[in-house]
């Protein structure tokens, strides 16, 4: 039977999907303060889950005092024995992660699949399972920093040195990075991949919003904000939205690069409006721009 190539994903739908078994129903015990935590399976690779960073940074500056985001890897491409969709090559990705690019409105260039394309995604998943053992803050930074490479910056993230460039940027120890890579973080991804299986996720992102007592909500694919907040006040009725400082200087400090699509959804700005302001810090060297042919990111000038 021919298998759908993970990569192909349908921005439609929102979703990069793999073949899996028949849907599961464990949910693991929460072991958290906070009354929903929300269980992400993701992949580093996964454009759908790239598509989905502006909602996902403004459901933690609203509702963070409510949710506990917990991590898990999917396993996106196991490899290349695929052959179906029209994908059975690196190369074939490459047009349709600049589809999904302008679909998402998040910058992506496919062209990492031209010039040094990945034979798996397991790599990057390891390490983002061993940054998660140093530091679990830190390895949300650094997953980010590796998504950055591959969507933008069209870096090999299964090559260690792209890796320990992320890890030290995140403040995490590099060389112990690499090192858990082929000890326990190869176990904690195997788990993730299990657990996977357990619950049923047939592809990424998905989130299973969960309460104390075991209750649950889906969300499914890339939507709107309002699907993640409607599955987080089923939940928890009443969760208090945080207001927050939604000028330039104040979300740059708190996430230290943004979209001109993410600038929008956390800023309000309307979207073309966002793209204004951006270039006009940037013109002013408040802001540093890194443009790729599919649009551009911005962070905090760094000093000297």
């Amino acid at each position: 039977m021919q298998q759908q190539n993970p990569l192909l994903c349908d921005p439609a739908e929102g979703v990069c999907e793999i073949p899996m078994g028949v849907a599961g129903k464990e949910v693991p015990v929460q072991d958290t303060e906070k009354p929903v935590t929300v269980i992400y399976f993701t992949d580093p690779i996964c454009s759908s889950c790239w598509g989905i960073e502006p909602q996902l940074r403004k459901l933690k500056l609203e509702y963070g005092n409510a949710i506990d985001v917990e991590y898990r890897m999917g396993g996106l491409l196991p490899d290349w024995s695929y052959n179906s969709g029209g994908i059975s090559k690196p190369s074939d990705v490459a047009h349709h992660w600049d589809e999904v690019s302008v679909y998402y409105d998040m910058p992506i260039d496919g062209d990492i699949w031209l010039e040094d394309p990945l034979a798996s995604s397991y790599p990057p998943s390891i390490a983002f399972k061993a940054a998660q053992m140093q530091n679990k803050e830190n390895a949300v930074l650094f997953l980010r920093m590796i998504r950055e490479m591959v969507f933008l910056q069209k870096k090999n993230i299964t090559r260690q040195e792209h890796l320990e460039a992320a890890a030290e940027k995140a403040g995490l120890d590099a060389a112990q990075l690499i090192t858990a890579m082929s000890g326990h973080a190869k176990n904690l991804f195997e788990e993730d991949l299990r657990l996977a299986g357990a619950m049923g996720v047939r592809g990424f992102p998905t989130m299973f919003f969960i309460d104390a007592s075991g209750n649950k909500e889906i969300v499914y694919g890339t939507k709107p904000y309002s699907f993640y907040e409607t599955a987080l006040l089923k939940l928890h009725p009443h969760a208090i939205k945080t207001e927050y400082n939604r000028n330039w200087e104040a979300l740059f400090s708190k996430y230290a690069s943004l979209t001109a699509k993410e600038f929008s959804v956390l800023s309000e700005l309307p979207r073309a409006e966002s793209e204004t302001v951006l270039n006009a810090l940037s013109t002013a060297g408040r802001l540093e721009m890194q443009t790729t042919k599919n649009g551009s990111i911005w962070s905090m000038k760094t000093s000297g």
